[in-house]
């Protein structure tokens, strides 16, 4: 017979898991996102700065 203390320990692992696993996939795309943001903005900038004569 399965001890009920290690059905509890092994769903607490599983839940830790996916919450782990989900924080990392989130952190993931929000670190994308940002910088693709930040490569729209560089690239707005440059098309919208005055352009140097020599």
């Amino acid at each position: 017979m399965e001890s009920p203390f290690l059905s509890i320990l092994a769903l607490a692992a599983a839940v830790l898991l996916v919450t782990v696993t989900g924080g990392i996939g989130y952190l993931t795309l929000a670190s994308w996102r940002d910088r693709r943001l930040q490569e729209e903005e560089k690239r707005e900038l440059r098309r919208s700065a005055p352009k140097k004569r020599k």
